[in-house]
């Protein structure tokens, strides 16, 4: 990822008929400011419900480091922050351990963006959330694994992916240079990543193990070749271009 992917996008933020507030209340989290408003603080308390520690302090972190990075890049300012921050808080619901959100024969992404819409389609107010707010929630969270077609798309999908990739990595390799170490540093320490790496690595793995048909076109296919004992990933070369005719 490298900054022209942010001004390549000519897709247009704007086509939802519900008008964006240009101020709306804030609060400080971690030193960040963020926008504050009751459908922010249900997501917040859903994660709460949903996911383990470890996936809730990924989940605010990422969000966080999102808000400063779109704050301070010209191109990202424009966003629908309320968006933007229901859509963080909530892209890693793929991974909870309630089975009442969890498919047997979806990727993880689909399971966590199913289970955003739903509670954004019963907590969300329906004059705002209509079906293009919806859709941009949906490819928020679809995509936030895959950067190479998510940073051409609506500056929201850009800040939530932005943002949730900058957990992975430390601030002097942030897209456009604006979080700095002490940005970073006071997250960490409000959300600290104690567990984070390992238990990245054992949702990874469960899901080679429990639906290894969903991680063989993406990158958790390669947790199960290193971790998983007996994976092996089908390939497109051995599925689709094996049996194809011509």
């Amino acid at each position: 990822m490298n900054d022209r992917c942010l001004t390549s996008s000519t897709v247009p933020s704007n086509i939802s008929t519900y008008t964006l507030n240009p101020k709306p209340s804030t609060r400080v989290v971690a030193g960040v400011t963020i926008p504050d408003t009751p459908l922010i603080r249900k997501a917040i308390e859903y994660a709460q419900t949903n996911l383990t520690e470890f996936m809730l302090n990924h989940i605010m972190r990422s969000f966080l480091f999102g808000q400063i990075i779109a704050d301070g890049l010209p191109s990202l300012q424009s966003r629908d922050t309320e968006l933007h921050a229901v859509a963080a808080i909530l892209h890693d619901l793929g991974w909870s351990q309630n089975k009442d959100l969890i498919s047997k024969d979806k990727r993880f992404e689909i399971d966590g963006v199913n289970a955003a819409r739903a509670f954004l389609m019963e907590e969300g107010r329906k004059e705002e959330w209509d079906v293009h707010r919806l859709q941009l929630a949906w490819d928020c969270i679809a995509l936030h694994t895959t950067p190479s077609i998510g940073l051409h798309k609506e500056v929201e999908v850009q800040a939530c992916g932005i943002g949730i990739f900058e957990d992975f990595q430390g601030p002097e390799r942030s897209i456009g240079g604006v979080l700095t170490r002490k940005e970073w540093d006071v997250v960490n320490k409000e959300l600290p990543r104690a567990g984070f790496r390992d238990g990245v690595k054992e949702v990874m793995c469960q899901l080679c193990i429990d639906k290894p048909e969903t991680t063989y076109d993406n990158f958790v296919a390669e947790f199960g070749m290193a971790f998983v004992p007996g994976y092996k990933p089908t390939t497109f070369l051995d599925g689709i271009w094996a049996k194809s005719e011509g």
